[in-house]
């Protein structure tokens, strides 16, 4: 009963200070929550902050993988890499991926490695555009239709692109994850910075193979031999920031 009711009163002191995240229809007469709607809101708010996945409430977000950038990029080729398991992860588990690009007559087109068929790059919809953050008007209008709660993110550059995504995916209200193996910058301190900076803001970091995983939860997941037989795959071949890591043991 004492947790409850720190909860209960921590809950309301967050309500109090965090205006507009609960809706006014929720309130009692004279703006307070009543026991029942505040423990209905910590257990949402708790499930928040877990920030667990499941492919129904999921969707893939690739970020301005692009074949001028691919040469510059830190460990430009393990991005890649990490670009087409995610996306063969979200094939196999059912989880729609949505690509932007950014000033293609510049940068060129997506980079046809982020998908293991040519043909799943073909069927993306892959959207253009100059604003910094994946969020313009055009994607925000296609992922409202997607009604998803939780954003799987990943591409380039780290502390640009897909740190103002993640920013403005956060300030809406969704789950961020940050594939830490498949983001990155041309300068390895940009990439660095940029992941304390997300985690500071609340977008959880995780790995690409973490992420695959929590999404099936057991192995009696129906997809769990085909996402296994991609991980198996993925993992022969050369993770750029894994050796690094192992490098300084």
């Amino acid at each position: 009963m004492q947790v409850k009711r720190t909860l209960l009163g921590f809950l309301s002191l967050w309500c109090h200070f965090s205006v507009g995240f609960v809706p006014t229809g929720h309130l009692q007469k004279g703006g307070r929550l009543s026991s029942t709607e505040m423990a209905s809101s910590a257990a949402t708010v708790a499930k928040r902050m877990v920030g667990k996945l499941s492919p129904e409430s999921t969707a893939m977000l690739l970020c301005d993988i692009q074949q001028r950038f691919r040469p510059l990029i830190y460990r430009g080729e393990t991005i890649v890499k990490t670009a087409q398991y995610m996306t063969s992860v979200a094939k196999a588990l059912n989880i729609p991926v949505v690509a932007t690009q950014q000033y293609t007559k510049v940068f060129g087109p997506t980079v046809e490695e982020c998908f293991a068929d040519p043909e799943d790059l073909k069927s993306t919809p892959i959207f253009e555009k100059k604003l910094f953050s994946m969020m313009t008007e055009e994607v925000s209008e296609h992922i409202e239709k997607l009604n998803k709660s939780s954003y799987i993110l990943f591409g380039i550059e780290a502390h640009v692109c897909v740190q103002q995504t993640a920013l403005d995916l956060l300030e809406r209200g969704h789950d961020v994850h940050i594939v830490v193996d498949g983001v990155s910058s041309q300068q390895p301190i940009d990439r660095e910075i940029a992941l304390q900076r997300l985690g500071q803001a609340g977008a959880y970091l995780t790995t690409a193979q973490s992420a695959a995983f929590m999404l099936m939860g057991s192995a009696d997941h129906e997809n769990f031999k085909a996402v296994s037989k991609l991980t198996v795959e993925h993992m022969k071949l050369p993770n750029e920031f894994n050796d690094a890591l192992k490098d300084t043991k």
